[in-house]
């Protein structure tokens, strides 16, 4: 056994110390910490890593370096887990020298042991007095542990470009071969880019200057606005480089980034206004996509981009691909955060930033500026337009607690108002957010729960009992929607239920089986103020589900809401649904750990989708009677959710999605495959009507991006087909661009 050379990054701190790596511990403070492991060209061939976190659940990740540095797509995910035996193999030469390890995404402690061996089954004994020392069998009992032992193979020698390198290329390259009209020459910039500063190292200004010069478009003009810095180099540069296109403030004392940013606005005259962070970039050409975005909107009152984050020395790590404009997911997290261009006049009338949200100052502004403004006016322009230099040396990141509060603290003022106040907690990340619209003196409305079903006795109990017993929402009527069982324990059981509870009715009729028709039915005999469509095979894991899809239609024009939904196995099985998908539509993240956030931790908060399952679909009947009925006869068992949530999103209704209702997901165990005989053939029927209807094989899903490939449930990073235009939520799965 031979130990390697490992050295501690970003974000963690040593609890114990020891002769060797083995049993150390350790506290990782933020949500990026990680350890780079490195090794000589000639070394033992197996690297065994042993991870164990400390009553905290970790979700590691390995990286290899193929001489590009540490990138997403030379990356492999291991789950999530309180404890993890890695093995991977790295060959006894090659010219990679180094992996890294991201042990969690949270604040976390945990035990790290990391040695090499000449041959697996030396690597195997090793492990084998782990196992004596810390019995696994402890660990058995637990859930989300997707394995214990995981062996990873990775390449001896460098590979080609990887995917994210040839995305950021072809983004320049179609920028710089896009024809953009030239602004028209007036003494009012059309763009003023405002940046606080303080003491902000040369080389970074150097960058951002470097970044701006280069854009090859007129009537830009950039604003530095220095917060008080004290370091003489900074004070040095922003002398030296103050001119007739950068405008240069000297503030004489430090006032903070809200109101040295305010600073900068207040004399910048560009009718449009930027905000960068004085260590991030612009992207190359980007000004020329963004001026040709506006150019052809003139309605537009706000624009963001995406954002392409960077390491230290500029080197791209990874992406942040942004939805379509979506107000629900703002109110969980900011992900819309830089690059965002904003009317000059609006922000004045706001009243720019405020004091007292430091950390979370963007976050603030951006919740204010953006209400009242009808969404039409609001625009993505999935472009990476902007560079992010991630250090970790931000203000939130490194006053976290106070950054969270403020958020909170803004999102609170956002959706209070005179007659009802809200409450904001934390969300499945702990530093993202739950908005809390429920008034416990507020009377619930009647929800009519609707049960397709025939026969299948052990589900049926199961759920029924769930509703009546493991649910804790007060007032909802329960329709079954039988299309012809014989099993008279069934029949049994609807008696039961029909003797005990008045809200309770089956109503049994023999045909064939067809989802909307049953749906249909339902509706008609239903006297709720909303429906809530419900699988047989559901089962329910908290009591408070059905209250949080309620609550979720106060977002604005929300007609219809979908819960997270889970296999038994603990993973992912509905996280939303894109139109699109496979030329059709298909899951998102399916089979992903129950943990997984997803990009931007977007799973871990509420979001808007274009489509979320049939299995458990809250729909208001405002929403109901506007879509009209299920489509009996074209969507009979297949697609008919795909359909009827599209119709509804054309039909200008927003579709949420919460993963604070999560249930378990027993899928189609009661009715079989649709992969041989008569169902295949209506099932190709189905697929052909769904792309027939809503041209499935082009929609552009706003969920999702552009940027993301649409033929798997985990989509990766692919180059442009061409260069992406801007686009609002409702564009009816228009193509950006087309």
């Amino acid at each position: 056994m031979r130990r390697l050379i490992v050295r501690a990054e970003n974000d963690l701190s040593e609890l114990q110390s020891g002769d060797s790596i083995q049993g150390n511990y350790w506290q990782a403070e933020g949500d990026d910490p990680f350890f780079v492991i490195s090794f000589p060209p000639v070394r033992q061939r197996y690297l065994l890593i042993s991870l164990k976190g400390d009553d905290s659940f970790l979700d590691p990740k390995i990286y290899y370096n193929g001489g590009r540095g540490f990138r997403e797509e030379s990356s492999v995910d291991m789950g999530t887990g309180k404890e993890f035996i890695i093995v991977v193999d790295i060959g006894s030469l090659g010219t990679i020298c180094s992996i890294r390890l991201d042990p969690a995404t949270a604040p976390c402690t945990f035990c790290l042991d990391i040695a090499s061996f000449h041959s697996r089954n030396a690597a195997e004994e090793y492990v084998e007095r782990l196992q004596r020392s810390r019995p696994l069998a402890t660990l058995k009992r637990l859930e989300d542990i997707p394995r214990y032992w995981q062996s990873i193979r990775i390449p001896s020698f460098a590979k080609r470009k990887s995917t994210l390198t040839r995305y950021v290329e072809r983004a320049e390259e179609l920028a710089i071969a896009a024809a953009t009209p030239a602004p028209a020459e007036s003494p009012i910039p059309w763009l003023s880019i405002v940046v606080p500063v303080y003491n902000a190292p040369a080389r970074y200004l150097n960058d951002l200057l470097k970044s701006y010069l280069t854009q090859d478009i007129s009537g830009v003009e950039l604003v530095l606005s220095d917060d008080g810095s004290s370091s003489p180099d900074t004070l040095a540069w922003l002398r030296a480089h103050a001119c007739a296109n950068v405008k240069v403030i000297l503030n004489e004392r430090n006032q903070g980034i809200a109101r040295t940013t305010n600073v900068g606005i207040e004399a910048a005259r560009g009718a449009w206004i930027a905000l960068l962070d004085h260590d991030d970039l612009i992207a190359p050409k980007a000004l020329k996509v963004v001026y040709s975005a506006l150019l052809s909107n003139p309605s537009a009152q706000f624009l963001y981009t995406d954002e392409l984050v960077v390491d230290d020395a500029l080197k791209p790590i990874g992406v942040m691909l942004k939805p379509a404009f979506d107000p629900v997911l703002l109110s969980g997290v900011n992900y819309i955060n830089h690059f965002s261009f904003y009317r000059r006049q609006r922000l004045v009338e706001i009243g720019l930033l405020r004091r007292g949200f430091e950390g979370s100052q963007d976050y603030d502004l951006l919740l204010r500026y953006l209400r009242g403004i009808p969404e039409k006016e609001i625009f993505h322009l999935p472009y990476p337009a902007y560079w992010w230099r991630r250090t970790g040396k931000t203000f939130s990141r490194k006053f976290i607690e106070q950054s969270t509060e403020n958020a909170r603290k803004a999102l609170m003022e956002r959706y209070s108002s005179h007659t009802a106040k809200v409450g904001v907690s934390e969300a499945n990340t702990p530093t993202l957010h739950r908005v809390q619209f429920a008034n416990p003196n507020e009377k619930m409305p009647l929800i009519s729960i609707i049960i397709p079903n025939k026969d299948s006795h052990s589900l049926m109990r199961r759920v029924l009992d769930d509703l009546y017993h493991r649910t804790d929402y007060p007032n909802v009527e329960i329709i079954v929607i039988d299309n012809g069982t014989t099993d008279h324990r069934v029949l049994d059981l609807y008696h039961e239920y029909r003797t005990k509870y008045a809200s309770f009715s089956a109503h049994v009729s023999s045909e064939p089986f067809n989802f909307s028709r049953s749906i249909n039915k339902g509706m008609r005999l239903a006297k709720g103020e909303h429906f809530l469509l419900l699988n047989n095979d559901i089962e329910v894991i908290d009591e408070s589900w059905l209250k949080e899809m309620v609550s979720c239609l106060r977002y604005s024009d929300t007609g219809i809401v979908g819960a997270k939904l889970l296999y038994p196995s603990q993973r992912i099985q509905h996280a939303g649904v894109i139109v699109g998908f496979g030329g059709l539509a298909g899951h998102w993240y399916l089979n992903k750990a129950k943990s997984y956030g997803g990009p931007m931790n977007r799973l871990h908060v509420r979001s808007s989708m274009t489509c979320v399952t049939g299995a458990v679909m809250l729909i208001s009947r405002e929403c109901a009677e506007t879509v009209g009925q299920w489509d009996e006869e074209n969507f009979a068992v297949a697609y008919n959710d795909v359909d009827y949530c599209v119709r509804a999103y054309k039909a200008g209704y927003r579709i949420v999605w919460t993963p604070f209702a999560c249930l378990y997901h027993h899928e189609s165990v009661s009715r079989g495959s649709d992969l041989s005989g008569d169902r295949k053939e209506r099932f190709d029927r189905e697929k052909a009507n769904l792309r027939e209807l809503h041209a499935t094989t082009s929609f552009a899903d706003p969920a999702t991006n552009p940027g993301y490939s649409n033929d798997r449930s985990e989509p990766r990073v692919v180059p442009f087909n061409q260069l992406p235009g801007p686009r609002t939520w409702f564009q009816y799965g228009v193509a950006p661009g087309s």
